[in-house]
């Protein structure tokens, strides 16, 4: 092995060392949340309850739908914590079928939207009409790309391990897959 080629290799070593550590700290941030998901649910348990205005040194909210503050909060928890776990799935998930997963999100959106406007009656009404713009345009790309590796099977004689990997997306940050989506 030539001197250019032992510099090479250092810088490579380097390089991944500073990648694994950058990487094993964001992992370990997501992994935590995960973890934390449990005692994050309970939250609702800490508002105090029987009343319709909850006061505090940052706000002050008005329950009108709901019974009390306790039972919004609630209702409200039980849409963020699941929404908070598929937004760490799509933002962390290197399939190929990952844009899958804005249904769903898109889902307990209009599910939190909902149930923080107070006015509505039920939190599901015309749901699909609403999800219809989104599910247009994730089910026919995922047949397409469904549709491209599978061509690529039978043209390439490529593992499916393998065309995971090219379609995979990796490398981005956060604004860079949000990028993706629009």
């Amino acid at each position: 092995m030539n001197n250019s080629q032992r510099k090479l290799k250092r810088r490579k070593s380097e390089y991944l060392v500073k990648g694994n550590k950058k990487e094993l700290l964001v992992g370990s941030i997501i992994a935590t949340f995960i973890a934390t998901t449990p005692y994050l649910i309970t939250l609702w348990e800490g508002v105090p309850g029987e009343i319709k205005t909850w006061d505090t040194f940052l706000f002050s909210y008005t329950t009108t739908y709901y019974y009390d503050i306790q039972t919004f909060v609630w209702t409200l928890i039980n849409q963020l914590i699941p929404l908070m776990l598929l937004l760490v799935w799509v933002f962390t998930c290197r399939q190929w079928w990952y844009h899958v997963i804005l249904v769903p999100i898109a889902m307990y959106v209009y599910e939190i939207i909902t149930i923080l406007n107070d006015d509505l009656d039920f939190s599901g009404d015309n749901l699909i009409l609403y999800l219809l713009p989104v599910m247009a345009i994730i089910i026919p790309s995922i047949y397409l790309i469904r549709a491209k590796m599978f061509n690529k099977i039978n043209d390439a004689n490529k593992t499916l391990e393998e065309l995971e990997e090219e379609f995979k997306i990796g490398g981005k940050g956060f604004w860079g897959k949000l990028s993706d989506y629009f």
